[in-house]
């Protein structure tokens, strides 16, 4: 019997809303008695993330801060479940809480939106572009030494008027968030993962709820896509392993093909200078093992001086 009223926990963005939409879709297309009047109910939390609008997230605790009051609602039970982008939560979760399914992967790759170019490689030298994401300024600066790279922050919408004043010339977005948002066509270029590999968990969607809670995990288990489940466990597994720091640069994308896997990462300097680059191939089943071997490469390869902490940089 399923645990009514479920209460979905998210921010209230414009780009959460969206997501949670269609995980609450997702559900009742698996359990029709969900459209029952009362039957969800979702409850939106501001977080510190989207109150804190004008310093990078690594300055003020890091990406955790997307998650951080949604995961104290659903420990003190005023929520059942909550609904995050993967690539915003933390390498270890809160204790009591758990990853009980994602949805299937969406475009995990990054776009240029530029107002002076047609393509990455066609901007001005010189020219400036926008980003919150440490990941994506290595990136950048590795491949255009060049580009004056600054921060921003706020939604995407916030980001594009920015654009549109004139303060950049272009602004790197994840393409899930535009194709969310309807606003794929704005899309200058989408970037390949050997110039922007993407951020781990990019582009998947998490459904968390509390360790144990055998009755939402029955209900949410319906929706849980494998093969997207195990791309993200090799992603979070060499996340582990390298023990990044919301200062330190680092990219991580799986992909599989019937029953092999490939994970591909990337560790660099801020500056884009020193990058370490690998990959690892083998069995799905042997997905977090792949990762965890991936992970301990480069950090071996990177040594001490990219100071690995305990998170990695914030996406979107």
């Amino acid at each position: 019997m399923l645990p009514l009223p479920l209460r979905i926990g998210t921010r209230g963005s414009a780009m959460a809303l969206n997501q949670t939409a269609r995980v609450r879709d997702c559900l009742i297309a698996c359990h029709p008695e969900l459209t029952t009047a009362g039957a969800l109910e979702i409850v939106t939390i501001r977080t510190t993330g989207d109150r804190v609008q004008d310093r990078r997230l690594a300055e003020i605790g890091g990406k955790g801060l997307f998650t951080k009051e949604i995961e104290e609602a659903l420990l003190a039970r005023h929520i059942d479940l909550a609904v995050h982008s993967l690539k915003d939560m933390e390498t270890w979760l809160p204790g009591g809480l758990e990853i009980a399914c994602v949805l299937r992967r969406d475009d995990p790759r990054d776009a240029l939106v530029a107002n002076r170019a047609s393509s990455f490689g066609t901007l001005p030298n010189g020219a400036r572009i926008g980003t919150a994401s440490l990941r994506r300024q290595a990136q950048l600066l590795l491949r255009r030494p060049d580009l004056m790279v600054g921060p921003i922050r706020g939604n995407v919408d916030t980001r594009l008027r920015k654009l549109e004043e004139g303060e950049f010339d272009a602004v790197v977005l994840a393409v899930c968030g535009l194709e969310r948002l309807g606003k794929l066509d704005l899309a200058t270029e989408i970037l390949s993962p050997e110039i922007m590999l993407p951020a781990v968990g990019q582009g998947v969607l998490a459904i968390e709820c509390r360790a144990g809670d055998e009755a939402v995990r029955a209900v949410v288990h319906s929706v849980n896509d494998p093969g997207t489940a195990a791309c993200a466990g090799a992603e979070r597994a060499m996340l582990a392993a390298l023990d990044g720091s919301c200062r330190t640069p680092i990219a991580g994308f799986a992909e599989f093909d019937g029953n092999r896997l490939t994970i591909e990462g990337l560790v660099l300097g801020p500056d884009g200078r020193g990058a370490v680059r690998s990959r690892r191939e083998g069995e799905v089943d042997d997905a977090a093992a792949l990762g965890t071997e991936l992970g301990q490469e480069l950090r071996r390869r990177a040594g001490p001086s990219f100071r690995l902490g305990d998170l990695p940089d914030p996406a979107e």
